[in-house]
């Protein structure tokens, strides 16, 4: 996909710059490590997957928003599949869910989620948030203009486990990493 990584760097930057000891899950990108954040580089959704839940076992929370793929090639050639007459049928098998896995392992840990929507995105954000066991989802929408991937701009609204809605105008992603880490530390002042 045409992810960059900019959005969840700033998230870990903004966090780590706010005394958090953050542990950054990233595929590939040319991006610098922001300062104070420890960084484990994977190459694939079954790494990622790998490095994420074994992260989570001596967190505090996780705030997912890396966009891994749902589905993954069933098998995968290592060598050059040749051009031949016709058409090519690839077989996908679903990618192992970290949100849903970590929401499954969650206990009294924090749980953030992003839901990229493109229609219907209140609703089919409501529903993840509940189904995977999140505390709160970021809700963003390639219809926005400004907002999504390849962008250094983004426009969210974050819902709540408890039903509070926060909507947000256009920002830098700087300023959205912001507004994302305050929403966090208001949770945890509540659970104290």
């Amino acid at each position: 996909n045409h992810s960059t990584g900019k959005m969840g760097y700033a998230i870990a930057g903004a966090l780590a710059a706010r005394g958090g000891d953050v542990t950054l899950v990233s595929g590939r990108t040319a991006l610098p490590t922001p300062a104070g954040v420890q960084r484990t580089d994977v190459l694939s959704a079954a790494e990622m997957y790998d490095a994420a839940t074994a992260a989570f076992d001596r967190a505090d929370g996780a705030v997912m928003c890396a966009a891994v793929a749902d589905y993954t090639p069933d098998t995968v050639s290592e060598t050059k599949i040749k051009k031949c007459g016709g058409e090519m049928c690839i077989t996908l098998r679903r990618t192992r869910d970290i949100a849903a896995e970590l929401g499954a392992r969650k206990g009294s840990r924090l749980l953030v989620g992003f839901a990229l929507e493109t229609d219907h995105g209140l609703e089919h954000a409501e529903d993840k948030l509940e189904r995977k066991n999140m505390d709160m989802i970021v809700l963003n929408s390639l219809d926005d203009p400004g907002a999504g991937f390849g962008v250094d701009t983004n426009r969210v609204t974050i819902l709540h486990r408890d039903g509070r809605r926060n909507a947000f105008g256009l920002k830098n992603k700087r300023e959205v990493a912001s507004d994302i880490a305050d929403e966090i530390e208001a949770f945890w002042k509540k659970e104290e």
